[in-house]
């Protein structure tokens, strides 16, 4: 499959300077690393997004501390270990 990608002159240099340091053999592909490094980062977004759902929803079903009355207990418990 061919895709022509336009480039801005900052990315296109970038590009280049990646192909002249020998890591890779063609701007084509510093570009795929780019996409895998992209498609990486939204697959971790989607799997945190999900991750966050599924504490909404235990959140929802089985209730939340309030952050003021856990520091309170914690406390109770510091002082009666004295």
């Amino acid at each position: 499959m061919s895709t022509n990608v336009s480039l801005t002159a900052e990315l296109e240099k970038f590009a280049r300077s990646c192909v002249e340091s020998g890591r890779y053999n063609n701007v084509s592909e510093v570009v795929r690393s780019g996409l895998r490094l992209l498609q990486e980062s939204e697959e971790r977004r989607a799997g945190f997004i999900s991750m966050l759902d599924d504490v909404r929803g235990e959140a929802d079903r089985e209730g939340t501390h309030d952050i003021d009355a856990v520091a309170l207990e914690m406390d109770e418990i510091i002082a009666a270990s004295k």
